[in-house]
């Protein structure tokens, strides 16, 4: 696959805009504050490597304190966390008990007391063979709540969105009553154990998943049950499990949001945020996940199903700034062989359009996709074309009706004719 970026860009130049009156002073609500100090990462935040060579003094003592505590205990033998015990005294054990000790800042005593909390709990709600459960939520998967591909570092992501509970009847049959909300939240808790199956548990490893979280039309009020029980959950029996936590879609009234998950979050964890306001989306995905591994309702180029067919095929990204256009040039086709392509643009509100370029100067350029005005909310285009004689085809993509810029990525696969 050849990976080159564009190779034509024609720029239209805007003149510059006129000086704007200074703006009012006014408090910083939390959504201002986090976007223009914590956008991307909060620099404070370093994931842990979990080498015990890296680890102070007094963080390898209290490590060994944990040990020595918790084999004093009763049923000391009996505990393990995803098939690992925790007193066998190798590396996969110490990630774990490190994860303990990291979420009450090595205070070895509080450490032990959520340790044996969370095994208990894991025990009475059966946590360990959960993952093989149906629970019957079906139109729930690949919707509310997945796993579903990887960061540009390697760590599983899980996504999670709640607008489809808007509507009343829906919410109704997931959250009408206590006994199905709470086969709501083990269906949840399930969706986070699969992805805790892929991680390697060892120093240096992947330790830890990514959480996108989409508050596009999320129903406030109508939630807060089920979202206090999910956070308190997860924070008590699963520490240290998130590298990151992406809130997308981000409305005005997340501050409100924020004011009910807060007394759930500890100042770690608030660390891990990134906030991306609408309108953001995919740029701000772009930063941490590739294109290819991105679904397309995010404008990245995953499908449903793509990834069970192994690895996606590697994609280029570029960026189309205001008043410009692209295009992407894909030389070399042969006679009848068959081009396959995806493209994808964020929030597109833009023109494309994809054309055949033959090498002969007697041809005819073909228009195999016309020019058309691709939506803000439309998904990747995914398209193919088997031409009759070698020449070129060109994805052009237009941007040159608007002043923002917009990052994008492609894609495509040459299949040679077969014909001797």
């Amino acid at each position: 696959m050849d990976s080159a970026l564009p190779s034509s860009i024609q720029p239209c130049l805007y003149p510059d805009p006129l000086p704007e009156a200074s703006p009012r002073p006014s408090k910083k609500n939390f959504v201002t504050t986090l976007m223009e100090s914590a956008t991307i990462r909060t620099p404070s935040f370093k994931e842990d490597t979990y080498f015990l060579s890296h680890l102070q003094p007094a963080e390898k003592k209290g490590l060994q304190e944990l040990k020595d505590t918790l084999a004093a205990s009763p049923d000391s033998s009996e505990c393990s966390m995803w098939g690992i015990p925790l007193l066998k005294g190798d590396e996969k054990a110490d990630v774990i008990l490190l994860k303990f000790l990291r979420a009450r800042d090595f205070r070895v005593l509080d450490s032990y007391n959520m340790l044996v909390k969370c095994l208990g709990w894991r025990k009475e709600f059966g946590a360990d063979g959960l993952v093989e459960e149906d629970l019957g939520f079906k139109e729930l998967e690949g919707v509310v709540a997945y796993m579903h591909g990887y960061d540009k570092e390697g760590h599983p992501v899980c996504y999670n969105a709640y607008g489809v509970f808007r509507d009343k009847e829906m919410h109704e049959r997931i959250f009408g009553d206590e006994e199905k909300l709470k086969k709501f939240l083990r269906w949840r808790v399930q969706v986070l154990e699969r992805g805790i199956k892929l991680l390697h548990f060892k120093p240096g490893g992947i330790n830890s998943l990514i959480q996108v979280t989409d508050l596009k039309d999320m129903p406030k009020r109508e939630l807060r049950a089920a979202s206090n029980h999910v956070l308190s959950l997860f924070q008590d029996n699963y520490p240290e499990m998130v590298a990151r936590k992406i809130f997308i879609n981000v409305p005005w009234y997340f501050s409100v949001i924020y004011s009910m998950f807060s007394p759930f979050l500890n100042q770690r964890t608030k660390s891990k945020f990134v906030i991306s306001r609408e309108g953001n989306v995919t740029e701000t995905l772009y930063k941490f996940i590739r294109p290819e591994d991105i679904p397309v309702q995010y404008g990245g180029l995953s499908r449903p199903g793509d990834l069970e067919n192994g690895p996606p095929k590697p994609a280029s990204e570029f960026s189309v700034k205001g008043g410009e256009t692209v295009n992407i040039q894909i030389e070399g086709i042969e006679a009848g062989a068959t081009i396959t392509w995806d493209v994808a643009v964020g929030g597109w509100d833009l023109e494309y359009s994809a054309e055949f370029v033959p090498n002969s100067e007697g041809s005819y350029t073909i228009a195999v996709e016309k020019p058309r005005k691709m939506g803000p909310t439309e998904e990747a285009v995914h398209n193919s074309f088997t031409c009759k004689e070698p020449g070129k085809m060109v994805l052009c993509v237009d941007n040159s009706a608007s002043r923002r810029k917009k990052v994008a990525a492609y894609r495509y696969f040459v299949r040679k004719s077969t014909v001797v």
